[in-house]
């Protein structure tokens, strides 16, 4: 009963405080725009986007549904290319020397530049959506988990060897288990960066989904309905940001329990004169 109080303890906690900052950004927003009489193709009413969503949420249904398949796809793959890519360049310094500075000179090269490209090489139809994607949420995924393969402990390695352990041994039983929460952050930040991506893919040739949504509208300068569209992919955004958190909550329980042992170790009462 006790663990099931403490845990309602820490979710409201999680829940209320950004609840509450982003209904008193709204609050603000909404009274700047009524008093200060500011114009609505300047900056709409938090109460007319909502309007706008409700009155155009077929429109934004179909569209948002264009978008999320190609965010998933890409999602996906860029899962796939950043992750196998990491266990490549980790699998001997040689590779790493070849492959790693190749990996960081890939995000110099600017999206916009490639995107046209893709568009040319491959057609108008999703593939150089999920392409884009792909190439803007892998280098996160990559990079932490490099880093979460170098983080094993090189004790916990030398005993395996020991143990004759053979290499796929060794990544599972100590390398994944270390890269696991670092391929974690990667994921969460790439889960922002693929909406993104999706926006950017769409605006350089599509006829559907939201970003092709807010080109249109921009055009028109129907400034609300933009606003509407935008409110919709940050929600699509913060969706797969908490369902990749759902996802390492629930694949890396010992992750957590050990970092919220350390946080109550670490607690310091202010009432104890020890």
């Amino acid at each position: 009963m006790f663990a099931r109080g403490t845990r309602s303890r820490r979710l409201a906690g999680a829940i209320l405080p950004p609840l509450l900052f982003a209904i008193a950004v709204l609050v603000v927003w909404q009274l700047y725009v009524v008093i200060g009489g500011v114009k609505e193709s300047t900056l709409p009413k938090p109460t007319d986007i909502i309007d706008s969503m409700w009155q155009n949420r077929t429109m934004l249904i179909e569209n948002a549904w264009v978008t999320i398949k190609e965010i998933i796809l890409g999602f996906i793959a860029a899962i796939i290319l950043g992750v196998g890519l990491a266990v490549l360049i980790r699998s001997s310094r040689k590779v790493e020397r070849a492959i790693y500075p190749w990996l960081v000179v890939s995000q110099m090269v600017p999206i916009p530049a490639i995107a046209p490209l893709l568009v040319i090489w491959t057609g108008f139809d999703m593939r150089p959506k999920v392409l884009v994607i792909m190439l803007v949420s892998f280098f996160p995924i990559a990079v932490n988990t490099i880093d979460g393969l170098r983080a094993v402990e090189p004790e916990l390695m030398n005993l395996l060897k020991t143990l004759r352990a053979n290499a796929w041994q060794r990544f599972r039983k100590a390398q994944l288990p270390a890269a696991l929460p670092f391929m974690f952050s990667g994921l969460k930040v790439a889960a922002a960066l693929s909406v993104i991506g999706a926006v950017f893919a769409e605006w350089v040739g599509a006829s559907d989904g939201l970003g092709y949504l807010v080109l249109v509208l921009n055009n028109q300068t129907a400034t609300t309905d933009m606003f509407a569209v935008i409110v919709t992919l940050a929600l699509i955004g913060i969706s797969l940001f908490l369902l990749v958190t759902l996802l390492e909550r629930l694949l890396l329980p010992w992750y957590y329990e050990s970092r919220e042992s350390e946080g109550e170790g670490l607690h310091i009462d202010p009432d104890d004169p020890s």
